[in-house]
């Protein structure tokens, strides 16, 4: 199944510099600015020359109006799942429905473990994130008034009660490489996550999505409930060269149509805090890109989108 059928997004992922916060809010509002979808900031707790990714998700949500907003990706071990939930509950409801959640497991453990959070194995640490994606979604379900028994031996929940819930479905997405990880977001996640650099091929990526579409399967799921997301590299460059995504803002948009085609990935965020990248690929690559994949699809290319996110036909695209 290599195109999902997903529509295409674009993002931002942008360094949360605590030496310059007003910088990477700048950075931020202007991912809005030039009509990409999305953005994301990477989330390090223990790491002090960071923002803390929460506060700052809830200040740049407050300082926009359209683009959407997730850590990339929030590290569960040191942010409880329960109230994990009602935080990104709290700020979709505030924000219009513009919150999504991508989650880790967590990898860099002596640090975790300097600020409180408890070391685990790398197979508890995937046990402890699918407990926790029990726990959030558990909370969020509000169609029953029964109160929430859920999770295991890392994080559970005692009779909790639900709510709130989101503004609107919010998409789980999950940062995973390896194969245990990659049946839990085949089995319970909304999206899997992962970066170009840390994955080294398009083979490792077709193999990652067989291994997702089975597990999918397995769970009773349809794969294409899982959107394929990518965190890529930046740099343009006027004779083409370098490898993926490193030419000519054209060249950017023919890839990205194959890749979606060959791969299913469907949500580009790019990597860098370049404003004159960002511009480039909300302005120029998006639109190309979009119209590259409608046509192999056989479908009318969506309207282009203004400042405020509204489309020529009058609909906001989210």
């Amino acid at each position: 199944m290599p195109d999902y059928g997903h529509d295409l997004r674009f993002g931002s992922f942008v360094t949360p510099s605590a030496a310059a916060p007003h910088q990477v809010v700048a950075l931020a509002e202007l991912s809005e600015e030039v009509g990409l979808d999305l953005v994301t900031f990477q989330d390090h707790p223990y790491q002090a020359a960071f923002l803390d990714t929460w506060t700052l998700l809830s200040w740049v949500a407050a300082r926009t109006e359209r683009i959407r907003l997730a850590g990339n990706v929030l590290n569960l071990p040191l942010r409880p799942p329960a109230v994990l939930a009602r935080s990104v509950a709290s700020l979709d409801r505030l924000s219009g429905g513009r919150v999504e959640l991508g989650l880790g497991a967590g990898g860099f453990w002596d640090p975790i473990v300097a600020m409180g959070g408890e070391r685990l194995t790398p197979g508890e640490s995937v046990d402890a994130l699918s407990e926790g994606i029990d726990v959030i979604r558990g909370l969020w379900d509000t169609s029953t008034r029964e109160r929430l028994v859920a999770g295991g031996a890392h994080h559970h929940v005692d009779g909790a009660k639900r709510g709130p819930a989101p503004a609107h479905d919010v998409e789980i997405w999950v940062g995973a490489l390896k194969p245990r990880m990659l049946r839990l977001v085949g089995a319970k996640a909304d999206g899997w996550l992962p970066s170009l650099p840390y994955l080294q091929s398009f083979e490792a990526l077709a193999r990652g999505n067989a291994t997702i579409d089975a597990a999918a399967e397995d769970a009773g799921r349809d794969p294409r409930a899982v959107r394929r997301l990518l965190n890529v590299g930046s740099g343009f460059s006027a004779d083409g060269g370098g490898g993926f995504l490193r030419g000519s803002p054209r060249q950017w948009a023919e890839q990205i149509a194959e890749v979606t085609l060959e791969h299913g990935v469907s949500t580009y965020v790019v990597m860098g805090d370049d404003p004159t990248t960002l511009a480039v690929v909300g302005q120029e690559v998006a639109p190309a890109a979009r119209e590259l994949v409608a046509a192999a699809r056989g479908v009318p290319a969506p309207a282009p989108a203004g400042p405020d996110g509204a489309t020529a036909d009058g609909e906001v695209r989210a």
